[in-house]
Formats: C-alpha cells, sequence, structure tokens
C-alpha cells in the first residue's frame, strides 16, 4: 500500500463551487471551448447538481433518470433537450464570432 492511500482526502466536487451565476457561466463557457464533446455535458451535470438535479429535471421537462441519462459521457443529447436544460439552470448560449489570429 502506498503511502498516499492513506491519506484521508476528499475527492473534488465542481458543483461544490458552482454557487453564482458568474461562476456558472465562466464554468460552462470554458467547457465549451474544450474540444472534447463530454466536457460540456459534465459541466452541464455539475451545474445541474448544484442547482439540484430533480429540480432542474422538472424545469426542462425530464424526468430524474432521463437527465441523469443525456448528461452521461457519450450521450448524444439532442439540441433540443440541450436548449431546455439550460433554459432550466438559467443561462443561454451566445454566439460569437472567432478573432482571427495574427500570424
Amino acid at each position: 500500500m502506498k503511502e498516499s492511500d492513506d491519506l484521508d482526502l476528499a475527492l473534488f466536487d465542481a458543483s461544490d463551487y458552482l454557487d453564482n451565476e458568474e461562476t456558472i457561466a465562466e464554468y460552462l463557457s470554458a467547457a465549451l471551448e474544450n474540444p472534447d464533446g463530454d466536457a460540456f455535458l459534465i459541466a452541464v451535470r455539475d451545474v445541474a447538481k448544484a442547482r439540484g438535479i430533480a429540480n432542474v429535471a422538472e424545469k426542462a421537462g425530464l424526468g430524474r433518470e432521463s437527465l441523469y441519462k443525456t448528461l452521461q459521457p457519450g450521450a448524444k443529447p439532442r439540441f433540443e433537450t440541450v436548449r431546455r436544460l439550460l433554459a432550466a439552470l438559467g443561462v443561454r448560449l451566445d454566439v460569437a464570432p472567432i478573432e482571427e489570429r495574427a500570424g
């Protein structure tokens, strides 16, 4: 057994820190920039957990189990479902032009 196995460390849970609108918006924006498509679903799941899964599911018109399945890595939710989830979380997606980089 490694010495680090004896340490009593709590696992990191992002939802513990998603306690205001600005933090949530920044967190979701950063997840959208990640090339891994699952990063955004995981971020939405973290925000839903911070807001209360049952509450978010109800606002989005989904069952709790359906919400969990929708936000699993590898899931391919429909755009309409994502839009309803974001509305239930009180956020929206914005589109902006990509700034060209000086070469």
